[in-house]
């Protein structure tokens, strides 16, 4: 993605190239509809881009508990994978355990 300057961004804002993007996208949705596009609810989407509610102290800790919980299953199933890298393929398994199926022919 491109950088953005508030040169270049909606209004001269200093804004994220994905805050860009979805104000963008906003008032392009709208003109298509043939709808106004400078509307209260783009005004509240840019205040709150510009200054962004704080969370509260429980919020803060159920992302913590959240982000600790993601980050225990992903290095879970990095172990995991690691385990698994000499284990014979599924269809070598199953080679091994039934050599007398029908073959194909």
């Amino acid at each position: 993605m491109k950088d953005t300057e508030p040169a270049t961004t909606f209004r001269g804002l200093p804004l994220s190239p994905e805050q860009d993007s979805e104000i963008k996208h906003y008032i392009h949705t709208r003109q298509r509809c043939g709808a106004p596009w400078d509307t209260g609810e783009l005004r509240a989407m840019i205040a709150d881009m510009l200054d962004p509610p704080e969370l509260a102290d429980e919020d803060n800790q159920s992302v913590r508990d959240s982000m600790r919980a993601e980050q225990t299953t992903a290095r879970d199933e990095a172990e995991f994978e690691g385990d698994n890298e000499n284990a014979p393929e599924t269809g070598a398994l199953w080679d091994k355990q039934a050599p007398d199926r029908p073959t194909a022919g």
